[in-house]
């Protein structure tokens, strides 16, 4: 399997939006009775390029979803935004859940379904056009989306690599 290096970013002096994508109860049965209690799956961002997902697991919705939107400011990452979109397409899976991101044109808006489509905005994105395919399960879709996001690569970047100009980068 290989490793993805991810651009972390510190959440100190950053103002993010937070998006509840999932909340799920889970019930225990015990001896006393039904115990119940719920896991929310959250998605920060600052919708200029940072982005994060986190869960969290308590007895009341609210204190999981405070305890998610905590975990999603610790796996920050920053992704790259081109004229509101990615700079190329993108493919990518976690389990069974398959991303499909693709740039689009100005004024095509976020053409993407319940998980991706929170992860996408949350991070920036104007214009873009992505497929899930396989899985639902939002934990998958988004950490599958997340890992596609995390492997884009600016044009920029790719020529101080290859030690190349920039307009070779796109001619071949």
């Amino acid at each position: 399997m290989s490793t993805v290096i991810l651009n972390r970013v510190k959440a100190s002096d950053l103002e993010l939006k937070d998006k509840v994508v999932a909340i799920n109860r889970v019930v225990k049965t015990t001896k006393g009775g039904r115990a119940f209690s719920f896991s929310a799956l959250v998605v920060v961002g600052d919708g200029n390029g940072i982005v994060g997902h986190g869960l969290g697991k308590a007895k009341e919705v609210q204190e999981a979803i405070t305890k998610g939107i905590e975990d999603a400011k610790k796996n920050l990452i920053k992704v790259p935004i081109s004229k509101g979109t990615i700079p190329h397409d993108q493919w990518s899976k976690e389990g069974a859940a398959k991303v499909m991101i693709k740039p689009a044109t100005p004024g095509t808006g976020v053409i993407a379904g319940g998980s991706m489509r929170a992860v996408l905005e949350a991070a920036g994105y104007t214009d873009v056009l992505s497929k899930s395919l396989g899985s639902a399960n939002p934990h998958n879709v988004i950490k599958a989306t997340f890992k596609a996001l995390a492997t884009l690569r600016e044009p920029v970047s790719i020529a101080k690599t290859r030690h190349i100009g920039l307009k070779k980068v796109f001619n071949g």
